[in-house]
């Protein structure tokens, strides 16, 4: 395989050929969940050139998607891949080459539902495109500098040493993009601002910024803590967990697998872990749908005001993520009962697949809604850093 240097000389000179002097002509950001992956290819002004989803898991079904991808759409003159973790040493996006790709496996078990299914996109990436280069963004850095009264868990100094537990936070990629449109919509600068982002999606957290930067969140080791999610429980009492497995002899292996995949809302609701089903089974008469919406809409006010402690004021509340944006049902009870932050009910639905307020104008605190945008941050780190590279 090309060394980096080797690749980044080739990548300036396609850069170069194509006569792009902020650009690098497509980039191919891949996302791959733990049963899904998305590939998009973006042009230099960010407008989608071509994409495929699919909804098997990435592990076998990676290669044959990225061949079609590339017999279809333009050739990528490099690749940002979306790693969830990126273990304690990572303070920025990185390039992968070996020893980059060596120690993302040594990493991958903080992160095993996530971490492993994009190594294989990697790997099959690299296999079929191993002339450009290819960048890991992971959505922990955005939480690397957290204060250390945010980071660290109040347990012996030996965990702590030598298995890096700690707060890492997670959907630092959406905050990024979220934090950037939302200084654009009010007119200032992120530095220039202080609020709490909610994420609300398949995984669910909240986020406090202060002048651009997480000082705190709710999801902390792995994306299980924090917010009652869609299947996955939110935190949990430790000692719960514990009772489980002496008392009641439940397999750490089942403990795991019921707190990541049988909980959230679809454990309250008993038939879906999809927002959307669950307000139309309240409006239907359906007490559990509406247990599970209390639950959930009563965890993010709780995020949200633990966060807004870790800020001197507040300038904006803004949710982002499939819930945060399609779900004004959602927004609305949360919002209405965090008048002991100056935020109020009313809000009116979003209209356009842009940033938008939906707080009314006079409100005290502007209420932002703004697209999910993980893949549109991707292909801006993945530019970003080959910029300062070369």
């Amino acid at each position: 395989m090309p060394s980096c240097g080797e690749i980044l000389g080739a990548w300036r000179g396609t850069r170069e050929r194509i006569g792009v002097r902020t650009g690098t002509g497509p980039v191919l950001v891949t996302d791959a969940g733990s049963s899904s992956l998305r590939l998009t290819v973006f042009g230099d002004d960010g407008e989608v050139l071509s994409e495929h989803h699919s909804d098997s898991p990435p592990g076998d079904s990676a290669p044959g998607s990225l061949r079609q991808l590339l017999r279809e759409g333009p050739a990528p003159v490099a690749v940002g891949h979306r790693i969830v973790h990126g273990g304690p040493g990572a303070a920025g996006h990185a390039l992968i080459d070996d020893e980059e790709r060596a120690r993302l496996d040594r990493v991958a078990e903080l992160a095993p539902l996530h971490v492993p299914q994009a190594l294989s996109v990697v790997d099959a990436a690299r296999d079929l495109l191993p002339d450009v280069p290819h960048v890991a963004c992971f959505d922990t850095v955005f939480h690397s500098g957290l204060p250390d009264a945010a980071r660290e868990y109040a347990v012996p100094a030996r965990w702590r040493e030598a298995y890096g537990l700690r707060r890492y936070g997670f959907h630092g990629l959406s905050y990024a993009w979220a934090l950037a449109r939302t200084a654009e919509l009010l007119g200032r600068r992120p530095e220039h601002l202080q609020m709490v982002m909610v994420h609300l999606g398949g995984g669910c957290s909240a986020c406090a910024v202060r002048e651009g930067r997480s000082v705190d969140t709710t999801m902390g080791f792995t994306p299980l803590e924090g917010l009652v999610m869609s299947r996955r429980s939110g935190s949990v009492d430790p000692g719960a967990l514990t009772w489980l497995l002496r008392r009641r002899g439940v397999s750490a292996d089942e403990i795991e697998d019921a707190l990541n995949h049988e909980s959230g809302l679809l454990a309250l609701s008993g038939t879906s872990g999809d927002t959307r089903d669950l307000v139309r089974g309240r409006a239907a008469g359906d007490q559990r749908a509406a247990l599970a919406l209390d639950v959930f809409t009563h965890h993010c006010r709780r995020g949200i005001a633990g966060m807004a402690a870790s800020l001197s004021r507040l300038d904006a509340l803004v949710f982002t993520g499939e819930i945060g944006e399609d779900q004004p049902e959602v927004r609305d009870e949360v919002c209405a009962r965090l008048s002991v932050l100056g935020l109020t009910g009313g809000l009116r639905p979003v209209v356009a697949e842009r940033p938008e307020i939906v707080s009314a104008p006079d409100a005290r605190i502007p209420v932002v809604v703004v697209p999910t945008g993980e893949a549109q941050q991707i292909d801006l780190e993945t530019r970003a850093l080959l910029a300062r590279t070369v």
